[in-house]
């Protein structure tokens, strides 16, 4: 351990005041098959109120497992073998759990990555926020409705009345988000406990949740740790920071120290990997050439989905997916779609590949789609492959992944049993993985290594378009940068061409030629990178770019444009279309919509 971690109890603010919660050379261990192996070994670091400490590693650095630890969820093969955790002089890990549950909500509290997933699909969100105060306090219903629709309104909920009899899949991810927020502050606890609050979500609504977290804090004196593999947001909230690897911490202290100063290899790589705003103009290259036959083009495509039910059975409302959407792609460049959760990238990816109807023309290596017969269909997806978000969910769990890599060749008839095998080979050392693996399957790899598999067996028919959903988002910022450095060797190998969907826009700039911002699925904004990132026109693009954390702390607490009220919906009744923005060209080729499209 470093001189900085072991000065991590010494308070940034001085001595005076008592630590709030103090960890004690904590040890977390899982006992497995008769083996007992730790998780968390010898952790220590103190908390005072009002302070926001950010836990910060990859994957498996046992972030997680100390949060659950200190709210006393470890699963029954997980235990806390030594040290302690003193929240106001009381060792959290020791309490039985009838004890631990009058603490929990009431004097620590935790929001969870995925309030999907926290939240209760079959109560409406009132009940749910009814339910977390009556178990604490002697109130009556009407009082705890009462406090359920004022804690909603301090997270800046809009209508909370309405929003209490709504359930959780009527509410966007922000808004989810903003309901465990609320949940988790409404009994005020001394302590909040944040488990990658913001990693699922837009970049905008990332923002908008973290201002909401350091406005509560202020006015509520919470103490947060914020648990995180994102160091701009490690940059933008955190007073002081836990680095932590392989469940040992590695360094510790003020972040302003550790952004200026990291002691650790392991932090200045960690550093080193996350992709910053102004990287991708280094190293900007020349664009690849206009070709007679580009490999995708859309133009005025349009994608609708028919929702609702009148009297007789017919559909209500129309959901305007992707509204009047025209772009190519030429070969060998990368193109960029980004925009919030529902501006219709994944609508527009889904379309190229075939796999929702579409009115408008749309055309893969000179084919228009509409026109094409079963096995035309069959065919175009030699030429079209997806590389999805989350790559344990896009591979078979029963199936090896030299299987998987292979199946496609299979599918389409390509070559003998010999051959196929020879191909996977071929394509499991282009992605840095060893023929050796193939016989090993999906749950054996790492996040990291599985994508490199998804993309191995995006390569195997040879396509010309690779379209890459979200396929970096949920991993860790060093391999995040290590599958991008793949993606741009494996396109100066063979000249394929990607379209990059993504929320992040630091990571969009440093992989891109060119791209487009998307917005209620229309195009506000498109050009080169330079043009759009270098002089953005539009105010959409500019909100988006605001709102990228910085990792810089001296840059903390810069202005961001709050919007104001909820974000229009793509559902329109049906025969009232939204109307269509048209793209301006301002020079040299970069559009942009005339007016602000309804922001």
């Amino acid at each position: 351990m470093t001189a900085a971690a072991q000065t991590l109890a010494v308070p940034a603010t001085g001595a005076a005041a008592a630590p709030l919660l103090s960890v004690r050379e904590l040890t977390v261990s899982v006992r497995d098959r008769g083996v007992t192996r730790p998780l968390v070994e010898g952790l220590s670091f103190d908390l005072r109120a009002g302070e926001t400490l950010a836990i910060a590693g990859e994957s498996g650095s046992g972030k997680s497992i100390t949060s659950l630890a200190l709210m006393g969820l470890l699963p029954n093969n997980v235990t806390v073998t030594s040290g302690q955790a003193l929240l106001d002089g009381t060792d959290l890990p020791s309490l039985p759990e009838a004890s631990m549950r009058d603490y929990r909500g009431a004097k620590v509290a935790m929001i969870f990555q995925e309030p999907m997933t926290s939240l209760n699909p079959v109560h409406s969100v009132g009940s749910q926020l009814v339910e977390a105060i009556r178990a604490h306090e002697p109130v009556s219903r009407r009082e705890a409705h009462a406090a359920a629709v004022e804690a909603l309104r301090r997270v800046r909920i809009s209508e909370p009345e309405r929003r209490m009899g709504q359930y959780p899949h009527e509410l966007s991810g922000g808004m989810r988000q903003r309901v465990m927020i609320a949940m988790a502050l409404v009994m005020s606890p001394a302590l909040l406990i944040a488990d990658e609050p913001t990693t699922a979500l837009d970049v905008t609504v990332q923002r908008e949740v973290l201002d909401l977290l350091r406005d509560l804090q202020e006015s509520t004196g919470t103490a947060i740790i914020l648990i995180t593999h994102d160091m701009g947001v490690v940059a933008e909230c955190a007073d002081r920071a836990v680095v932590m690897k392989a469940g040992r911490m590695v360094e510790a202290g003020p972040v302003e120290t550790l952004f200026r100063a990291p002691q650790e290899a392991y932090t200045r790589d960690l550093l080193a990997a996350v992709p910053r705003l102004g990287a991708g103009a280094e190293r900007a290259a020349p664009l690849p050439p206009e070709a007679p036959v580009p490999v995708a083009r859309l133009v005025e495509a349009q994608v609708h989905f028919d929702i609702g039910a009148n009297f007789f059975g017919r559909p209500t409302h129309r959901v305007h997916a992707v509204e009047g959407v025209s772009f190519d792609i030429r070969p060998g460049e990368t193109f960029g779609l980004v925009g919030e959760s529902g501006c219709g990238k994944s609508t527009i990816a889904k379309a190229l590949a075939g796999l929702v109807p579409h009115e408008g023309h749309v055309e893969v290596a000179g084919k228009r789609l509409a026109t094409l017969t079963a096995q035309g269909r069959k065919e175009i997806c030699r030429d079209v492959q997806m590389v999805f978000q989350d790559p344990m969910a896009a591979l078979d769990p029963r199936m090896t992944v030299g299987e998987a890599v292979a199946e496609p060749l299979l599918i389409h008839g390509v070559g003998s049993p010999d051959e196929r095998r020879a191909r996977a080979e071929e394509l499991f050392r282009r992605v840095g993985l060893t023929p050796g693996q193939m016989s090993r399957y999906p749950h054996e790899f790492s996040g990291g290594q599985r994508q490199r598999i998804c993309v191995a067996r995006a390569l195997a028919l040879r396509p010309k378009l690779i379209i890459c959903d979200e396929s970096v988002s949920a991993l860790d910022v060093s391999v995040q940068a290590r599958v991008l450095e793949l993606l741009e060797e494996l396109q100066q190998e063979t000249e394929v061409s990607y379209l990059f969907i993504s929320h992040d826009m630091a990571v969009v700039e440093n992989v891109v030629d060119r791209l487009a911002v998307m917005y209620l699925g229309q195009i506000v904004e498109m050009g080169t990178r330079d043009q759009v990132f270098g002089n953005p026109r539009h105010p959409y693009t500019q909100r988006l770019l605001d709102a990228v954390p910085v990792p810089d702390p001296s840059r903390k607490g810069r202005p961001y444009a709050r919007p104001v009220g909820d974000m229009p919906s793509p559902i329109r009744v049906i025969g009232d279309a939204p109307a269509r923005l048209p793209l301006r060209d301002i020079g040299d080729g970069h559009l942009v919509a005339d007016g602000g499209g309804g922001l």
